[in-house]
């Protein structure tokens, strides 16, 4: 039995905002100083580092749940499946609907059970749950449904990567261009394929890395503001996703069986491309090996980091042939590699 990606879908928000957009942003430190350079400079260099050119944004009037329902319809009608058999609904997020203009997060009713009521499914055995998992979020929905589909519970999961980080970001805080909106939506099966999940591995790293990504108040000290924002020390992780990330696919990887030669894509979750650059390298390095022309996809020059979202919107993007230089066929070997607020970290390797 495989347990198999039967149908995919992904929402991109159609609102732009290029860099330039934050060339009259006030950024300051984190102790409330002003920063040391001119708006112009600190994008050139943020540029150069993550690759970013644009992101993302969803209008005023959506939500995140709204998107992650766009995505499912999608990914739904892909698998050409009667939604009422669905077992199981999973929602990757990490901060609810935050509607536009207001100060706090809406997580009840669940995400998942928004999607549900969106959807108008009406059989009551479709369960639908929230996972927080920071970025590696839907990695980790299509390993619990992989786990529901294996033990016998459960026949077909919609997993679904939602965020709309635009709602929760300080715009005195340069990080915050790193940031941006979208959803994606996978519908997975028990199938007779030999297609499917092959193995998978998950860490949380807490001793010291618990708080690398958290929420806190706004740079700009002088607004008296009770707004938390999503905030991160960057160097931190960037170390911790080297000396990790790579460690973790090769696990992966080992235990499916199949070889470093055999991997034909790597999916991973579009966070900084320069750290995802290293991040291949060195995973390819463990086994002595130089990384293939075009075997990792990116989309985070135009899309930015839209956490959760990320691996499954590659992956559509991928699957329907929307990506230069980029496609997937039937037999392929693929992985999927996240890490992210937790600190966690997870990969899965996927037979197309």
């Amino acid at each position: 039995m495989g347990v198999t990606i039967t149908g995919i879908g992904s929402y991109i928000p159609s609102g732009v905002a290029s860099n330039s957009s934050f060339e009259n942003h006030n950024f300051y430190n984190e102790d409330g100083s002003p920063f040391g350079y001119k708006n112009d400079v600190i994008i050139e260099k943020f540029k150069a580092i993550t690759g970013i050119a644009e992101r993302r944004y969803i209008k005023d009037d959506l939500t995140t749940s709204d998107i992650a329902f766009f995505a499912a319809e999608k990914a739904i009608a892909d698998a050409a499946i009667d939604k009422e058999t669905l077992d199981y609904i999973i929602v990757a997020h990490n901060y609810g609907d935050v509607k536009h203009g207001t100060h706090q997060s809406d997580t009840v009713p669940s995400v998942a059970s928004r999607v549900k009521h969106h959807l108008k499914i009406k059989n009551p055995k479709c369960v639908g749950y929230d996972v927080l998992f920071g970025c590696p979020g839907w990695v980790e929905g299509m390993i619990q449904a992989n786990a529901f589909i294996k033990s016998g519970i459960a026949k077909k999961c919609l997993v679904i990567g939602a965020e709309s980080l635009s709602r929760v970001i300080d715009q005195h805080d340069r990080d915050s261009m790193i940031y941006s909106d979208g959803a994606g939506a996978t519908v997975v099966e028990a199938t007779d394929s030999e297609s499917g999940i092959l193995s998978h591995t998950s860490a949380t790293y807490t001793y010291d890395e618990a708080h690398f990504i958290y929420f806190g108040e706004s740079n700009n000290q002088e607004l008296n503001d009770a707004r938390k924002y999503i905030k991160m020390y960057g160097r931190k992780i960037y170390e911790f996703a080297l000396n990790n990330v790579p460690n973790a696919m090769k696990e992966c990887l080992d235990k499916s069986g199949a070889g470093i030669k055999d991997l034909k894509k790597i999916f991973i979750h579009q966070a900084n491309e320069k750290m995802d650059e290293a991040i291949m390298k060195r995973f390819y390095k463990l086994y002595d090996e130089t990384p293939p022309d075009h075997i990792m996809p990116m989309t985070i020059n135009k899309l930015g980091n839209s956490s959760v979202a990320t691996v499954p919107t590659l992956l559509d993007l991928v699957t329907k042939g929307k990506m230069e230089h980029q496609s997937i066929a039937k037999g392929d070997i693929v992985i999927f590699a996240s890490v992210g607020a937790g600190m966690n970290i997870n990969a899965i390797v996927y037979r197309v």
